[in-house]
């Protein structure tokens, strides 16, 4: 029997471990890239991204108690905390902006934070922020000029055509 089948305990409340609902959390959060990630992940440390999936997304998120809201302010202020994890704190300020929460916000969460954890380390959090938070302006700025070189050409091909006839 596996760890996963096996029986919690007699006084134990089985833990959720849904990998089908942690793939479609992280798709949620993380968009279309994920599946990238996660499978590059794979070729380097086989099984890996799996038990992130079915135990943090498919396990951890899924309890009862926080929202998901909440949930991602917790890690925000965890991995600010931390430190050391640029990478995993601009992606859950990518999965915070996804899901609702103001750049307003997310800057509060690291103020409300140097208290706590050290000027140095709110500071970081916020430079990561605000990296992350251009990266969305600049992605943003960049799909409202494509979409606007698009409808340019498509006007101006409108008139040729309308000169031409």
């Amino acid at each position: 029997m596996s760890p996963a089948t096996a029986p919690a305990g007699p006084d134990l409340t089985p833990a959720p471990f849904d990998r089908a609902a942690g793939h479609a959390l992280l798709a949620d959060l993380a968009g279309p890239g994920a599946a990238a990630t996660l499978g590059g992940l794979d070729a380097l440390a086989p099984g890996f991204p799996d038990w992130i999936v079915t135990s943090l997304f498919g396990g951890t998120y899924q309890r009862p108690g926080l929202a998901l809201r909440d949930r991602q302010i917790a890690n925000l202020a965890a991995l600010t905390a931390l430190g050391g994890v640029e990478p995993q704190l601009a992606d859950h300020v990518r999965y915070s902006r996804r899901i609702g929460l103001t750049e307003a916000e997310i800057t509060e969460v690291m103020v409300h934070l140097a208290p706590y954890v050290g000027l140095p380390k709110a500071l970081a959090g916020l430079r990561v922020a605000t990296a992350t938070f251009a990266e969305s302006t600049e992605s943003t700025e960049s799909t409202e000029s494509a979409e606007a070189t698009k409808a340019a050409e498509s006007a101006a091909g409108t008139v040729t055509e309308e000169a031409g006839a």
